[in-house]
């Protein structure tokens, strides 16, 4: 077990740091404009799968987390949580490093060291009480510190709202997930499914105020979506652009996903609906 996650840990870092150093050579601009339809140009296909994925949440994630919710503890939920937080925490880390941003990576790495020793293998949150922050760096917001352009939103099938950058980093960010430490298919597979219950069952609640609030659910959720990773990619100091139309109304919803949307590794990006 110790050797599996000597290894991973090698292949990702060796991995992130190629991209890095790639796009520290190419910088990829990204479309003009704020959250809203100029950075939306499939829109048409986007709904499309927008619609089916809400679908399968509606007809089978949703019942079955409402399930999980009614039969599991709370207590037992949350232990879950923190267990996939503390792998969330360990490649926030790695991210963090690669950003420059040591201090806040030697945090994280202190989080991982006292929630797996202290916190019997990070179930318990002992690095909270500690006063330890959650950072929760991924390798699309490393991207977008070396100037990478986020490019156009694009709805993935089951897996949610992303954009370009995003989707391209996504199978990178899995090597710093939970099941990737674990060998065997059906191990790996059992945790994926685990995680994204657990997370969708923490937002059973919270997920209802799009319902009541939005006219346009998938505008909603798009610009929630945009303008949070924006703000996450410029660690909350955003610089000044152009006012869209839009402006106000995204300003609305990034809040909202500031407050709605757990961390992309934590959580199936089809959520929030």
């Amino acid at each position: 077990m110790n050797r599996s996650l000597v290894h991973s840990a090698t292949r990702l870092a060796a991995v992130a740091g190629l991209v890095v150093a790639l796009a520290g050579c190419t910088t990829i601009r990204a479309a003009r404009g704020g959250p809203g339809e100029r950075l939306d140009p499939w829109e048409n296909w986007n709904r499309k799968v927008f619609n089916f994925n809400d679908g399968v949440d509606r007809a089978v994630l949703k019942p079955v987390a409402t399930a999980y919710s009614t039969v599991v503890p709370q207590p037992i939920r949350r232990g879950v949580g923190n267990f996939f937080s503390n792998f969330a925490d360990a490649w926030s880390a790695v991210n963090n490093m690669l950003q420059g941003k040591f201090t806040a990576g030697f945090e994280d790495i202190t989080r991982v060291g006292a929630n797996t020793l202290f916190g019997l293998g990070g179930i318990l949150d002992v690095a909270s009480e500690m006063g330890l922050e959650h950072h929760y760096e991924d390798f699309g917001q490393t991207l977008g510190r070396y100037g990478v352009g986020a490019g156009a939103y694009i709805v993935l099938p089951i897996l949610g709202p992303s954009d370009v950058r995003d989707a391209f980093a996504l199978p990178i960010d899995r090597l710093g997930s939970a099941p990737s430490f674990f060998n065997g298919t059906a191990t790996q597979l059992g945790l994926t499914g685990l995680q994204i219950v657990n997370t969708r069952s923490g937002l059973l609640r919270a997920t209802g105020v799009i319902d009541d609030i939005a006219l346009d659910r998938y505008t909603f959720v798009r610009d929630a979506y945009l303008q949070r990773r924006r703000s996450l990619v410029f660690d909350g100091d955003v610089p000044e652009t152009p006012a869209a139309p839009d402006a106000a109304a995204s300003s609305a919803a990034g809040a909202a996903a500031g407050n709605l949307a757990p961390p992309p590794q934590a959580t199936p990006a089809s959520a929030p609906r």
